[in-house]
């Protein structure tokens, strides 16, 4: 039977930006709205409205002062937060809105409305850390999700996965000594935002609950894989998540231009198979994909269209094909993996 696959989408998330030059442009889920229009897709996931966060909902991860800075640019034409992270008229409002499309998808699966759900929501969130916004993200989407369904449902355990090209750097620092959050993320290094080395393991609590997986440039999808299946995996097991999140970038693919990795579509289905299995084995299924990056439209399209389907069951990768995958990993070049392997064994003990 087809898994009830819930996602969020809301003409409101275009608001956000100036128009269509920025790699975070409007086009991105204009693509992904019309995708999901396609015969194959019409019809066939279950529509999770947004609502907007409450400050006091945004304040479970970020500073007043901050959320008070974000609010300020409200109505105003630009401000730049950074560099590369700038606000519109109504970027205020679209990341309220995007965070609450989270806190919604979460309380999606957490009550069984749908077994699994993504949110197509932007602004992205995962380089927002406590006190700044950064890398074309306002607020921690992902971040206020894990931390809103601890206090809400009283979990324990919550997984944070992120196979986006760059290093979740934000939400590595908000959960950096809490150990109820395990953090988990495969990037291209060096790279922005130049975090993620293997030794960042986690303090004080939260000691060995983070697991950087920093990839060279053009790493393809057998590496990937074997990341998620050799390291993730068993670390995942032991750690017994009730609740999965995602931080779905896609910036990872080998077309995308602001990158130089070598994922493909297929890869990225792969990875969600193990999410999949480690959210069926633990946590009843429940796993929560939030959009990052991804900056070639049709790359990014076609890749969260079988990711999608993978999601449903509409298709299913198998324990054959998972076992073909990992090993196509050339002889050598998996010498990070061991790195990693050995710093957090000390933790863990399943290597």
């Amino acid at each position: 039977m087809a898994n009830r696959t819930g996602v969020v989408v809301d003409e409101r998330y275009l608001r956000h930006g100036e128009g269509h030059f920025h790699p975070e442009s409007p086009r991105r889920l204009e693509a992904l709205y019309a995708m999901l229009q396609q015969p194959d897709m019409e019809g066939k996931y279950v529509a999770i409205a947004p609502r907007h966060a409450t400050h006091d909902e945004l304040g479970l991860v970020h500073a007043p002062s901050y959320i008070g800075l974000v609010a300020g640019t409200a109505g105003k034409r630009y401000y730049s937060l950074d560099a590369d992270t700038q606000t519109s008229p109504e970027s205020y409002d679209t990341a309220k809105l995007a965070v609450g499309g989270v806190l919604n998808a979460v309380d999606a699966a957490m009550t069984g409305r749908a077994d699994n759900a993504f949110a197509f929501v932007r602004p992205p969130g995962h380089h927002a850390g406590r006190n700044r916004g950064a890398g074309f993200c306002l607020f921690n989407n992902v971040a206020v999700g894990a931390r809103y369904a601890l206090g809400k449902y009283g979990l324990k355990r919550i997984l944070i996965a992120d196979w986006d090209l760059h290093h979740g750097d934000g939400t590595q620092e908000i959960f950096y000594r809490d150990k109820k959050v395990l953090y988990f993320s495969t990037h291209q290094y060096p790279a922005y935002p130049g975090s993620g080395t293997f030794t960042e393991t986690g303090q004080g609590d939260g000691a060995g609950y983070t697991v950087n997986v920093p990839l060279k440039a053009r790493t393809d999808d057998a590496l990937h894989v074997k990341a998620f299946r050799g390291i993730l995996q068993p670390v995942a097991l032991k750690f017994q998540p009730e609740l999965v999140l995602l931080s779905a970038g896609f910036d990872s693919h080998f077309q995308d231009p602001l990158g130089d990795m070598r994922v493909t579509p297929k890869g990225y289905v792969f990875m969600t198979r193990i999410l999949m299995d480690i959210a069926a084995a633990c946590c009843g299924g429940r796993l929560v994909a939030v959009l990052e990056g991804g900056y070639n439209v049709e790359a990014l399209t076609e890749s969260v269209r079988l990711v999608l389907k993978e999601m449903r069951g509409d298709t299913r990768a198998t324990e054959d094909d998972l076992y073909r995958m990992e090993y196509e990993a050339e002889q050598g070049k998996d010498q990070i993996l061991r790195r990693v392997a050995e710093q957090i064994d000390p933790f863990w003990q399943v290597f």
